[in-house]
């Protein structure tokens, strides 16, 4: 009897730790299974945002052509034109919206001039604005000469395609936020033209504030002294583009020249009460704090459209900054 009972508890021990071994052989091959889905999805996830990105770096690329247009001399001969323009705006010689001041950058517009950001009610894409026409100081000969019929020769743009020329001088540090440029104004491709020195211009990136500072882009292209960039497809519509501070070691400028579509919104003039046409002062949103140009030193005042504006048909898809 004795014997058996043994024999019970020896079975019974037996079967437990069988029981045991069982149950922990489970939870080990649950475990792993887990741990190899998790990794699975993970390799997915990856291999995923990688070709993702891989996919969105292609487009960008395939919206982007750049050449090196302009000499040592003929950069020479700009930069000393550009200089002549800085000298003109601080006598007080341009009209008041040719002339946008911020931190560390001072935009010139000629032919064309638009606001977008802080200085509108109502903010977001689509609400961008021409200014009323006459209110910016009509493209210098020089550019039309020295740039604008360069660019025709070497079939960059058509004869007569540009009819807005803006002119942005950095100092180091200087950027410009991400951005557009607004489709609803500006015809692609967007041609810029860059001299003093070297830059470089970042695609999708993300700013933040206070300190600024910027996520990792999609892609940053290098934009040396006398090159010519030119934005259309999905690098100009489909993905943001800015200057960071980082990338500005130098004094820089660029010439940026575009065509505004006849049909692009505008502003009306402000009209005061003894029917004299009203001058706000130049507040190009660009420069507003987490606009196109990073934090500014002050406030600026808000134009209140009384109008609403139906978005044109683009006349292509490739439409570009």
């Amino acid at each position: 009897m004795a014997g058996h009972v043994g024999n019970e508890k020896k079975s019974y021990s037996d079967l437990r730790e069988k029981l045991n071994k069982n149950s922990a052989s489970q939870k080990d091959n649950s475990w792993e299974s887990r741990k190899r889905k998790r990794d699975q999805i993970s390799s997915s996830l990856h291999h995923y945002s990688t070709y993702d990105r891989d996919v969105e770096l292609q487009k960008v690329q395939q919206g982007i052509r750049q050449r090196v247009l302009f000499d040592k001399e003929e950069c020479q001969e700009i930069e000393h034109k550009i200089d002549e323009i800085v000298q003109l705006a601080n006598r007080g010689t341009y009209k008041k919206r040719t002339v946008d001041r911020a931190p560390l950058r001072v935009k010139y517009f000629f032919g064309e001039g638009y606001t977008y950001g802080k200085q509108l009610a109502e903010r977001g894409p689509g609400q961008e604005r021409l200014f009323p026409q006459g209110e910016v100081d009509e493209i210098p000969e020089w550019i039309s000469e020295l740039v604008v019929s360069r660019l025709e020769k070497a079939g960059i743009v058509p004869k007569g395609f540009v009819n807005s020329a803006v002119i942005n001088d950095y100092q180091p540090g200087g950027c410009i936020v991400s951005h557009i440029d607004p489709p609803h104004i500006f015809d692609r491709p967007i041609v810029s033209c860059s001299f003093f020195s070297e830059s470089s211009l970042s695609f999708g990136c993300k700013f933040t504030f206070k300190p600024i500072r910027t996520s990792p882009p999609v892609l940053t292209l290098p934009l040396p002294r006398g090159c010519v960039t030119t934005l259309s497809g999905y690098a100009a519509d489909d993905i943001t583009h800015c200057i960071r501070p980082q990338d500005v070691k130098a004094r820089r400028a660029v010439i940026i020249v575009r065509r505004v579509y006849p049909d692009a919104p505008r502003l009306e003039p402000s009209i005061t009460e003894n029917g004299a046409q009203k001058q706000e002062g130049n507040s190009d949103p660009e420069s507003d704090e987490q606009d196109e140009n990073g934090p500014s030193l002050a406030k600026r005042k808000r134009v209140v459209l009384k109008r609403s504006f139906r978005r044109p048909i683009l006349e292509s898809k490739e439409h570009s900054e």
